[in-house]
């Protein structure tokens, strides 16, 4: 009866033992999950009490807003990057694709008015990125060699457009139009940038064409075998790459009053950094704007 009571206890001891290294094995995992996803945030905490500590008047109004304005630009180019690196690419044209549009939205200005000009600007960006799609998807070659070669190609497009930095002959109202242009104490720009945050959000979590773009990261064969065109939705995210870059071209050229033909450059490096912070897998299939937006605050600090 001994023997028989010590092995039934022996028995559950070892049961026990192994549901306890099971039970822990997985709030292991969890926890280190949940580090991971949740990394931005809590480096972004730890920067903004630093920042609060070493500043007393880091949280006044003003002071938020000058920080909201510094990050338009890496915010908007981080919302492009992240969607290409979902599909598994990667985008190095971005920073061109910001001297392009911001030297042509400041260029045309005089000739052809503000609004007419910028549209000029952002049509053009969002061509370098069909460019990119183009090539991409339709000759299968790697996203890192063609970008690359569309980062040069562009960069020379706007050295040939013009040399010397373009100033529009009315500085003021450049600036007004929507690098300086305020709403109550929040700038324009940041108020653009933080509504394009949830519309790209809802675009990869509501629509057809989002959700296959970060099932191609994941899975691109299997989305090609369930009959999903891997191709246009690869062309389509290269093509809202080059829009938020051009965009943020357009924005920073009116908030400087000023475009220059050297502008962007490294600032494609910037925005893969947010997109990484934020969570997002270079893999692809794994991100998404919440983490890149904490990401772009987490430098923007």
């Amino acid at each position: 009866m001994r023997t028989s009571s010590g092995s039934a206890e022996g028995r559950q001891r070892e049961v026990s033992a192994s549901l306890s290294d099971r039970v822990s094995r997985w709030l292991g995992g969890k926890a280190r999950q949940h580090w991971v996803d949740y990394a931005y945030m809590t480096a972004f905490i730890i920067l903004v009490l630093i920042a609060a500590l070493a500043a007393e008047r880091f949280f006044t109004p003003r002071n938020i807003s000058n920080l909201f304005r510094q990050i338009v630009t890496n915010g908007l180019i981080s919302l492009g990057m992240l969607v290409v690196i979902l599909t598994g690419g990667i985008d190095l044209s971005v920073g061109s694709i910001v001297a392009l549009s911001g030297i042509l939205f400041a260029g045309l200005t005089d000739e052809i008015s503000l609004v007419p000009a910028m549209l000029v600007g952002l049509v053009a960006a969002a061509l370098a990125g069909v460019v990119n799609g183009l090539v991409i998807a339709r000759f299968k070659l790697q996203p890192f060699i063609v970008t690359l070669a569309t980062m040069v190609a562009v960069r020379g497009l706007v050295y040939v457009y013009s040399q010397i930095p373009q100033v529009p002959d009315d500085p003021e109202a450049f600036r007004a139009f929507l690098g300086a242009a305020f709403v109550g104490q929040v700038p324009v720009p940041a108020i653009i940038m933080l509504l394009c945050f949830p519309v790209v959000w809802l675009f990869l979590n509501r629509t057809t064409g989002g959700r296959a773009i970060v099932a191609i990261g994941g899975n691109e064969e299997a989305v090609r075998l369930a009959g999903i065109g891997v191709g246009r939705h690869i062309l389509l995210a290269y093509t809202i790459s080059g829009f938020f870059a051009g965009l943020a071209g357009v924005i920073l050229a009116s908030r400087l009053g000023i475009a220059q033909p050297s502008v962007g450059e490294g600032y494609e490096l910037d925005a893969i950094a947010a997109c990484v912070i934020g969570g997002t897998s270079m893999s692809g299939g794994v991100g998404g704007p919440a983490g890149t937006f904490g990401g772009v605050l987490t430098l923007g600090l």
